[in-house]
């Protein structure tokens, strides 16, 4: 059945695909459809503000969670990781942690060095600035006019600054005031959040497409399953979409955008028959383009707990996260950002094993610039088939390194008079376990995913990449991959941030290209 044509189709309402269809849907007179397999965001515990309602969101078989688990890791003893994704009106924005942190400025010069001209952090700036609702002081670093509001940490606990004071104690670094201002080297802080200024969660949803639903232009179509992108010689002419109503096809205008997801971006890809030829004809699948670098390229973050008793009473937090560090453990030339990051919360965020009763901190290292390297492929030809996840964990023996730091710097801050009345036994990995063997064992045993994963169609100029500085998919026209997806490296801290910074871009780079084309036709007319 075919549902006619729109201007732009853009795949997956996550954090990327709600800010792109927004920003499109502000073109005049432009029709805009945002495709999403998920439900409405009607789940009151995505906007609650209680700790254990976000808990439930990540539960494997939920509604809002796509349900993926690795293969068993090879450097994690056999381990399976179950990888929590949003399957809901806002993606990952209505289920994650709600940190917001942009990542290092070097992070997206290393972006640029790699090829890709516009996306150095003086050019991406702009756009993070453009999303912004800022609640804090006036910088020439934040936007205050944007849809998001992101508000600095208001109640920190007594456990939390300790942190802070333990970290300039050793000398760690300066303290910050905003991780998202001027300069974000090693140091500590407290955490800027995705939230309104009653310490309610803000989505991609809520902050962009909220106002847009009922408008004129704007079709939102929630429960339905994009099956494959309709490619005809060399150009994205539309998709084809399972919902209630049967398999239906919508046609594009003038573009398609993907913004699906690291795992779920790759996936349609291939089904569509855009990726290694040899994967696809493996499945059947009908190669349109032969793409080697799609599914390839996955990284992501991951942590374990370095946990402790406190010995005073801690209030409920506001966040599972309230403070952070950023640390060098490498100093090689290539490395040319912090590689160590720590959330720090008076929680215990540690195994089920360790967990005590009574009140407890927990310093939980995570190694923000991993050298180990996966991959997403295809389980079968099935649409509704989750993809095949290999994140390769700790298959590098310098990320196993960068734990081990994590565990012995988190034991020294602990040991600062910082946390004299505070610091009580240690749960985990425990005081017994001090040599390397022991503690490499345990970060095998107990590390998991902090469920950022990047990368897996990237942008860039090598054989690898899969889109172009511009965001266009190698080879066809009319198709843009907007999302995590697209990232070459993962940024120092929690990717959301700049998730929502690719899709400013990309909106903006659409509509240019587009003003591009129009201003072009009057000239020659």
């Amino acid at each position: 059945m075919s549902n006619g044509r729109v201007d732009y189709i853009v795949i997956g309402a996550g954090t990327a695909g709600c800010i792109v269809a927004a920003r499109l849907a502000e073109e005049p007179g432009a029709q805009v459809t945002l495709l999403e397999f998920g439900g409405m965001d009607t789940n009151p515990a995505i906007y609650a503000r209680d700790m254990n309602a976000m808990f439930s969101l990540w539960a494997p078989q939920g509604a809002e969670n796509w349900g993926y688990t690795t293969t068993p890791q090879e450097g994690l003893g056999g381990r399976s990781i179950e990888i929590a994704r949003g399957k809901v009106l806002g993606g990952c924005s209505a289920v994650n942690a709600m940190i917001y942190i942009r990542g290092n400025r070097r992070d997206f010069d290393t972006w640029s060095a790699l090829g890709n001209r516009g996306w150095s952090y003086d050019e991406v700036l702009h756009y993070f600035k453009k999303s912004e609702r800022y609640h804090g002081p006036a910088s020439p670093y934040h936007g205050d006019r944007g849809p998001l509001p992101i508000i600095d940490y208001r109640t920190p606990s007594a456990v939390g600054h300790a942190f802070i004071e333990a970290a300039a104690t050793l000398g760690a670094g300066q303290t910050y005031n905003d991780f998202n201002g001027a300069a974000q080297e090693a140091g500590a802080g407290f955490y800027q959040s995705t939230r309104t200024t009653a310490g309610v969660r803000a989505t991609a949803a809520s902050a962009f497409i909220r106002p847009l639903i009922g408008r004129e232009g704007f079709q939102l179509l929630t429960g339905v399953r994009v099956t494959r992108l309709i490619v005809e010689n060399g150009r994205a002419r539309g998709v084809e979409y399972a919902g209630p109503n049967g398999v239906v096809t919508l046609g594009a205008e003038r573009e398609v955008i993907l913004c699906a997801g690291a795992f779920e971006t790759p996936k349609l890809m291939m089904l569509s028959g855009l990726g290694p030829a040899e994967q696809l004809k493996r499945h059947g699948i009908r190669v349109i383009a032969d793409l080697p670098g799609v599914g390839q390229n996955l990284q992501d973050h991951m942590l374990l707990g370095v946990g402790y008793e406190s010995l005073a009473p801690l209030d409920p937090p506001e966040m599972l996260a309230e403070a952070g560090l950023f640390h060098w453990t490498r100093t090689s030339a290539e490395q040319t950002s912090p590689d160590l990051q720590y959330f720090f919360g008076p929680v215990q965020f540690v195994a089920d094993e360790y967990r005590t009763d009574g009140p407890g901190f927990t310093f939980a290292p995570i190694v923000s610039q991993p050298l180990s390297r996966g991959t997403v492929s295809l389980a079968s030809a099935d649409p509704a088939a989750n993809a095949v996840v290999d994140p390769c964990y700790l298959s590098r023996d310098e990320d196993v390194a960068v734990f081990e730091y994590g565990i012995r710097y988190a034991r020294e801050m602990v040991h600062t008079s910082a946390f004299d009345g505070l610091r009580g036994r240690e749960l985990a990995p425990g005081d017994a376990i001090t040599n390397s063997e022991d503690l490499r064992t345990y970060i095998r045993r107990v590390c998991s995913t902090v469920w950022h994963p990047i990368g897996t169609c990237k942008m860039g100029t090598d054989a690898a990449a899969v889109v172009d500085g511009q965001l266009r998919v190698r080879g066809i026209e009319g198709l843009r991959i907007a999302d995590a997806a697209a990232m070459p490296k993962l940024v120092n801290g929690n990717p959301n941030a700049a998730i929502m910074m690719i899709a400013e871009k990309a909106a903006d780079m659409i509509r240019s290209a587009r003003s591009t084309v129009a201003d072009a036709a009057v000239a020659t007319a």
